[in-house]
């Protein structure tokens, strides 16, 4: 999945936001990092995608798939899975 891009979803004050996007760095996995908190079309769509909760960090992934505060063990097994 090296080189696609990923929507990382968060807040700046989330201790997990974070985390996951250090292992998505660790990984150079590029991304693209949107704060809720500034940006009410993102927020909306957290919680479209979250049943009514904005839960963070909600990850997008080129191929359409979502984790939502994934651990470190699942954001990088989803990171290197071979693409089809």
């Amino acid at each position: 999945m090296l080189g696609q891009e990923i929507i990382v979803y968060g807040t700046a004050w989330c201790p997990d936001c974070r985390r996951a996007r250090r292992v998505l760095e660790q990984l150079e996995c590029a991304y693209t990092y949107v704060n809720i908190e500034e940006d009410e079309r993102a927020a909306a769509f957290v919680r479209k995608v979250n049943r009514g909760c904005q839960s963070v960090p909600t990850i997008v992934f080129p191929d359409g798939s979502i984790l939502v505060e994934p651990s470190n063990v699942e954001l990088q097994a989803k990171i290197e899975l071979p693409s089809s």
